[in-house]
């Protein structure tokens, strides 16, 4: 596809998640279903390999097949896509990219280093190289709470001095006093928030969200980010529903019995019902119970009427 801008990436992007068998295989059948679905749903856009997508634990043989079969998909049905070339060694991220450059992506997403915390001559140093092999798409830089190295919105402006191709971010985000400091320091780069945040985001200024919301339900995520377009303050209220969802019954997964947010996500696309993922991670991580799937279903669709309603709307 062409290359996006940084005007072209806004809205619901929706991830792989990685369905894995009880050997630890990757299930390339449902893989493939789960792309034909999101690309049904009419997402804003796909996009692979980021932490949901378990992209740390991926030989390079299985990443370049789950590249593939992603960029072929898209590209038939003319559906944005990114593939995210995330590695914590920056050598294999190096090779990634180039790999990941040649099935013409809009974007290829990558992480800083992450074993030591780099300088910022290091973070130029190292996307200048990655900009170099991914052109002509541009980077969108992964850069979550839990990084070694977090940006200030002054060192977005420095990787933009130093004629990086940076055409977006996700981020945790900030306050208005963090979304008014990215606007005068990198006015020119999309920003991703969490997804259920991805409301109030908009509101300060985000463009849109690599969205766990989309975990749960991908066609009811898209409805949403719409009626952001149009409607804010009933979007708004919406997220209230989906934040007190989350703070209650998933975050607790992860702050008290010490699940990854991947495991999370997959949960969340249980709950939802729309593919067959499943909840199981790869070794040596553990997925949630599949019994949480029907014991939290009901209690989802009750706190978040409204968002599921969405699903049934035609677009």
């Amino acid at each position: 596809m062409e290359p996006l801008q940084a005007n072209d990436i806004k809205g619901n992007w929706a991830t792989l998640l990685i369905p894995m068998k009880n050997d630890d295989s990757i299930d390339y059948h449902n893989l493939s279903a789960e792309i034909d679905t999101l690309i049904d749903m009419q997402v804003n856009g796909i996009y692979s390999n980021g932490t949901a997508g378990e992209f740390y634990n991926q030989t390079e043989a299985e990443f370049d097949a789950i590249s593939k079969m992603l960029a072929e998909k898209c590209n038939a049905a003319g559906m944005p896509f990114q593939i995210g070339a995330c590695h914590t060694s920056p050598v294999m991220a190096r090779e990634r990219v180039k790999r990941a450059a040649a099935l013409q992506p809009g974007a290829i997403q990558v992480i800083l280093p992450d074993w030591s915390a780099p300088s910022m001559p290091e973070v130029i140093n190292y996307l200048w190289v990655l900009s170099e092999l991914a052109a002509p798409a541009g980077l969108v830089l992964y850069n979550p709470p839990h990084a070694k190295k977090r940006l200030t919105p002054e060192e977005f402006y420095q990787l933009k001095e130093a004629g990086i191709h940076l055409v977006g971010c996700k981020t945790v985000g900030g306050d208005a006093a963090w979304y008014a400091a990215m606007k005068k320091w990198a006015p020119d780069i999309s920003i991703f928030v969490p997804g259920h945040y991805l409301a109030t985001g908009i509101s300060l200024g985000a463009h849109g969200a690599y969205s766990n919301v989309a975990c749960l339900q991908p066609a009811a995520a898209q409805q949403w980010y719409d009626m952001m377009l149009t409607d804010l303050p009933r979007a708004l209220n919406i997220e209230k529903g989906i934040q007190l969802f989350m703070s209650q019954y998933i975050q607790p997964f992860i702050s008290k019995q010490g699940y990854s947010n991947q495991a999370a996500d997959k949960l969340l696309a249980a709950i939802g019902g729309w593919s067959n993922v499943g909840t199981r991670l790869r070794w040596p991580y553990n997925g949630i119970d599949d019994g949480e799937v029907a014991r939290l279903r009901p209690i989802a669709h009750e706190m978040m009427s409204a968002f599921f309603q969405l699903s049934k709307v035609e677009r």
